[in-house]
């Protein structure tokens, strides 16, 4: 296994300058990654892709609203204009924190090389998680990556094609009845699409179906949907998607899945509903990565494979590593994990970014502090409900305050 030594990247950069490598290229990784720009400090960002892919708007791709390109921004365009910072796709498969470095595996070759660091931060992210029923994978894909993206959409835009063809009233109806699984904002977005795309964009396309009876059903096994919102916007936005036409089913619970059908519970009742397509939002666990950190650095992982990290974002005993985003169990602020939002990966990679600063200088910072500036969902078109603290916003308006939101954020990763 060859290894990179720290200070080898850059042939014209000063030696003495600490390495700092950065494990994946999402919302953290990237802002860490900015923030460090131009900064005394040779920065090694590696990821799986070469591209930060905008996942609030992968919901759009999976219905056919936006194409990939939309909403995946090359890493190396966005940070071109730091000469201190080098993008190397490839997949990190190990560390090892007594030496201080991380195995990589090369896309094209497969062979391992190794990395040293001074300061390394971890954000991997999360995976879909079935609760222990992985054999469901594949017959209820999950919205994480643009591959998962274009597999949905080929589902859905194929189950309609399949239902024109189709003679069968009963396998006609099976083939346009869409199930989503979990009322998150997600499983919330998923559903308020596909009843547009069924109800508006498809609605004169077809001879022999009707798009707009297609059935839309989104599962929750809480008592409402948007459960970390206030209770007046959970029921709003369940309002707004039953106007779209969606069946929204709280307090049920999956039973099975199988090809073609989704078992259910609610209660003592079960129900097998035939269906076409099912898709799952309903929960994700910790990147394996998790597993690697927890077992070569002593960390806790909580039950949902995260690591369980300290008020500066480092692992116990392990000031020089620091998990951020969705795979870190950050808890010191209120006695709950902080939720797996872009705004929670921003601020902890920015304030990474400023406490390897400040170590640099034989400095400390205080704890990292989450500033919660609310949270949106948009369920359909001119419908969306914004938590802003005191302030909770519905329909039109909201809707209006996510699109500028997320142009903005468009904008910053200077995706045209």
């Amino acid at each position: 296994m060859k290894i990179i030594p720290s200070h080898s990247i850059n042939s014209d950069r000063d030696a003495r300058r600490p390495r700092v490598i950065i494990v994946g290229g999402g919302f953290g990784g990237l802002y860490a990654a900015k923030s460090l720009g131009n900064a005394p400090v040779e920065v090694l960002l590696i990821d799986r892709r070469n591209f930060h892919l905008f996942q609030p708007l992968l919901y759009q791709v999976a219905t056919g609203g936006l194409s990939p390109g939309d909403i995946a921004s090359p890493l190396r365009a966005v940070l071109n204009k730091y000469r201190n910072i080098r993008v190397i796709k490839g997949e990190v498969v190990d560390i090892d924190p007594a030496g201080r470095l991380v195995q990589v595996r090369r896309p094209g070759t497969g062979d391992l090389e190794a990395f040293s660091y001074n300061y390394l931060i971890v954000g991997v992210g999360v995976r879909h998680h079935y609760f222990g029923n992985e054999e469901w994978c594949t017959l209820a894909p999950g919205l994480k990556t643009i591959e998962d993206a274009l597999e949905i959409r080929k589902r859905i835009f194929t189950a309609f094609e399949e239902a024109e063809w189709e003679r069968d009233p009963d396998r006609q109806r099976a083939l346009m009845t869409f199930v989503v699984v979990g009322g998150g904002p997600t499983g919330v977005e998923l559903a308020g699409a596909l009843a547009e795309l069924s109800h508006f964009t498809l609605k004169k396309d077809f001879r022999n179906i009707d798009p707009t009876r297609a059935r839309i059903l989104l599962i929750e096994a809480g008592e409402r949907i948007l459960p970390t919102y206030p209770p007046g916007l959970s029921r709003k936005a369940q309002r707004a998607l039953e106007r779209l036409g969606v069946t929204v089913m709280t307090h049920t619970l999956v039973a099975d899945v199988q090809s073609g059908q989704v078992r259910i519970r609610r209660g003592e009742r079960e129900e097998t509903v035939p269906a076409g397509t099912v898709l799952w939002a309903a929960g994700v666990r910790g990147a394996p990565m998790g597993h690697i950190l927890a077992e070569k650095t002593g960390a806790t992982q909580d039950p949902l494979g995260r690591i369980k990290v300290e008020s500066d974002l480092s692992i116990p005993g392990h000031p020089e590593i620091m998990v951020i985003g969705d795979l870190a169990h950050f808890a010191h602020q209120t006695g709950e994990p902080l939720p797996g939002i872009a705004p929670v990966a921003m601020q902890q990679g920015r304030y990474a970014a400023r406490r390897i600063k400040a170590l640099a200088k034989g400095k400390r910072v205080p704890p990292f502090r989450y500033f919660d500036k609310g949270s949106l969902a948009v369920i359909g078109r001119n419908a969306a409900v914004a938590d802003l603290g005191r302030f909770k916003l519905s329909g039109w308006i909201a809707w209006v305050l996510w699109v500028f939101i997320h142009i903005a954020y468009l904008i910053e990763f200077d995706n045209k």
